[in-house]
């Protein structure tokens, strides 16, 4: 072992201890964001056990797993069995595989997709694969593929992802400077006659006692607003454009259902009847779909529209609705 930093290709000798400095195209990185790239293969949950147990140092201190690395950090990776690794396959079929035909948008610094409802953006809990990990494979050229946000397994439309280090820190900054306008639509139960509804109520996470990961809204808990705009009333449902202001878990969700119009589809803050109502209609997928992002290029300037087009499936319920 050495204590001199060494620049080391991801997943080089995964069982020696290695000293990583921290170079300008990483600057800014979150470490657990880090850890997951360079230990590619290496489940999320053993990163993230490392990295809680302090066998994961930065200049010689411990660390958690939302630090963001600074230039000329040392970062220190303890050994990793090649027996914790996963087998990175090396062809994608399924869904997974069709994600390039998903593209809304591409060129040398990022790619917008339209992300198919039932896939996960990242491999997790039970999940080996997700779409971040899937298009590495599929796109093995493209060495630096990070995930620039997040969507619901279940939701489906706009995911932006960065090829390289320093657009995913432009990007970054525009989220937090709420720079990045982020557009869905859904449908949502009853009748919404007004044209704005503005809800600003916190959230906040818990785990339910059968482990199940939930959110709630909690004075304690994080600010949030959304605006919904219902467009189209049906007899019994309402198709509604909806502005996220911040971008908190399952929030577009949670502000339905605090509203009392859940959205269709949803399992997991859903109404059971009124989703049963839909499923007769043909909807089994949650009816969220994250139509349109706006932003400023990183590199161009160019001012970024993309759109993404709802699956047949939501149409298809969308037209049965008009029939009635």
């Amino acid at each position: 072992m050495t204590s001199k930093n060494r620049k080391v290709p991801p997943n080089a000798n995964l069982e020696t201890v290695r000293f990583v400095e921290i170079d300008e195209h990483h600057a800014g990185q979150r470490i657990d964001n880090f850890l997951l790239n360079y230990l590619k293969g290496v489940p999320k949950t053993h990163i993230y056990r490392i990295i809680r147990k302090g066998e994961v140092r930065i200049n010689k201190g411990r660390t958690k797993p939302l630090y963001k690395l600074c230039m000329g950090d040392s970062v220190r990776i303890p050994p990793i069995r090649v027996s914790e690794a996963k087998n990175i396959p090396t062809h994608i079929d399924g869904k997974l595989g069709q994600l390039k035909n998903c593209f809304i948008y591409e060129d040398s610094s990022l790619i917008v997709l339209n992300k198919p409802s039932g896939l996960a953006v990242h491999g997790g809990s039970g999940i080996n694969l997700g779409v971040i990990e899937s298009l590495r494979v599929l796109m093995p050229r493209e060495k630096r593929l990070e995930l620039v946000h997040r969507l619901d397994r279940d939701t489906s439309g706009c995911l932006i992802i960065a090829k390289k280090a320093s657009v995913l820190k432009k990007l970054h900054e525009m989220i937090r400077e709420n720079e990045m306008e982020k557009q869905y639509v859904a449908l949502m139960k009853g009748r919404m006659m007004q044209k704005e509804v503005v809800v600003k109520a916190p959230l906040k996470k818990f785990v339910t006692q059968s482990g199940e990961r939930m959110v709630t809204i909690d004075e304690e808990g994080k600010a949030a607003k959304t605006i919904f705009y219902p467009k189209q009333v049906f007899e019994n449902a309402t198709l509604t454009d909806i502005k996220l202001i911040t971008g908190r878990t399952h929030q577009i969700r949670v502000h339905s259902m605090h509203l009392g119009h859940n959205i269709a589809g949803d399992e997991k803050y859903g109404d059971k009847s009124f989703n049963a109502e839909m499923k007769a209609m043909g909807l089994k997928r949650l009816f969220l779909h994250a139509r349109s992002v706006r932003f400023e290029h990183p590199v161009t300037g160019e001012i970024m529209n993309p759109i993404a087009t709802m699956d047949k499936q939501l149409t298809g319920v969308l037209k049965k609705l008009s029939d009635v």
